[in-house]
C-alpha cells in the first residue's frame, strides 16, 4: 500500500512565492517585519513561513516540538498572503537544497524566491549545496542589525557579485533567472530569537516569593 501524498501549501501557475524558513524559536516581530518587507518589496503573491525541524548547523536538542512552534508562528505571521507550514517535515527534507529540488519539481510553474536574513547570507557558504541553491532560485537578503558588513563582504556576496540586482529593481527578482540576489534595507527590528530565549531564561531564574 502506497503512503498518502503529504499535504502541500497552495500555489498556482505563474504565482511568485517567498520561502521564509527558520526554527522560529520563538517567532517575533522581527520575523514578521522581514516577511512583510519581502511581500511588499518583491511583489510576491504569497510568502510561506517554513517552520523547520531544525537547523542542521545548530544544536536542536532543546528545540520545542514543531507543532508548538507552528502554533506560535501562526499568531505572529497573520493572515492574508502568509502561509505557515511544516513542509520540510512533511517532505522529509533536512537541507534547503533538498527542499528546493523537490519544490521546483512539484511546482514547475511557480516562481520561488528564498528569503533570508543578512546573518544567514553572511554564512551562506556553509550551507549544504549553497551554489546549487543560488542556481535554483533567486535570493532576497533582508538587512539585520549587526550583519550588514558581514553579509555584503562575505563569500556568497563575493561569489555572486555579478548576479546582484539593484535594490530599486527588487520587484523584478522573482522573475529573474537565477543566480540573482538583492539586498533589502530599511527599518530594522533589533530582536532575535536567541535574545528572547536568553530573556526568558533569566526571567525563569528569578527567585519567586512563596505564594502561601
Amino acid at each position: 500500500m502506497t503512503s498518502a501524498r503529504p499535504r502541500l501549501p497552495p500555489a498556482f501557475p505563474g504565482e511568485t512565492v517567498g520561502l521564509f524558513g527558520g526554527s522560529f524559536d520563538p517567532p517575533h516581530a522581527g520575523h514578521r517585519h522581514a516577511a512583510d518587507m519581502a511581500l511588499a518589496r518583491l511583489g510576491l503573491d504569497r510568502i510561506w513561513w517554513l517552520v523547520t525541524p531544525g537547523n542542521p548547523l545548530k544544536d536542536t536538542g532543546a528545540l520545542p516540538p514543531i507543532a508548538e512552534r507552528l502554533a506560535a508562528v501562526v499568531k505572529v505571521a497573520g493572515r492574508g498572503r502568509a502561509v505557515v507550514t511544516d513542509l520540510e517535515a512533511r517532505l522529509g527534507t533536512r537541507y534547503t537544497v533538498d527542499l528546493l529540488r523537490r519544490l521546483t519539481r512539484l511546482y514547475p510553474a511557480v516562481r520561488f524566491v528564498l528569503v533570508i536574513g543578512a546573518d544567514n547570507w553572511a554564512g551562506f557558504h556553509r550551507w549544504g549545496g549553497w551554489r546549487e541553491i543560488a542556481a535554483l532560485v533567486p535570493v532576497a537578503v533582508i538587512d539585520r542589525p549587526g550583519s550588514t558588513f558581514r553579509a555584503l563582504s562575505g563569500r556568497a556576496a563575493r561569489s555572486f557579485a555579478a548576479a546582484r540586482l539593484r535594490e530599486r529593481d527588487a520587484a523584478r527578482l522573482a522573475r529573474h533567472a537565477p543566480p540573482a540576489w538583492v539586498f533589502l534595507t530599511g527599518a530594522r527590528v533589533p530582536l532575535s530569537s536567541t535574545m528572547l530565549r536568553a530573556r526568558l531564561a533569566r526571567f525563569a531564574a528569578l527567585p519567586r516569593e512563596d505564594a502561601s
